[in-house]
C-alpha cells in the first residue's frame, strides 16, 4: 500500500509541476486575451512586417482571430 502511494505522489507532483509549468506560457494569455494584445501591440511597435518577413512564407495572422 505504502509502495502504490508513494508511486501517486511521485506521478501526481510530476503532473502538478508540468501544469505549473505550461500555465504562464498557454493558459495565462488565454484568460486574458485583452492584456496579451495590448503587450504583443507594444513589443511590435515599430516592426515593419514587411521587412521582416522571409520570402515565400505565411504572414504572420492574429491567433485569437475568429475563422
Amino acid at each position: 500500500m505504502a509502495r502504490i502511494s508513494r508511486t501517486l505522489l511521485v506521478f501526481g507532483g510530476f503532473v502538478a509541476v508540468v501544469g505549473a509549468a505550461f500555465y504562464p506560457i498557454y493558459f495565462r494569455p488565454l484568460l486574458q486575451v485583452e492584456q496579451y494584445r495590448k503587450d504583443q501591440a507594444t513589443n511590435r511597435s515599430g516592426i515593419i512586417q514587411e521587412d521582416v518577413q522571409p520570402p515565400g512564407l505565411k504572414v504572420w495572422s492574429d491567433p485569437f482571430g475568429r475563422k
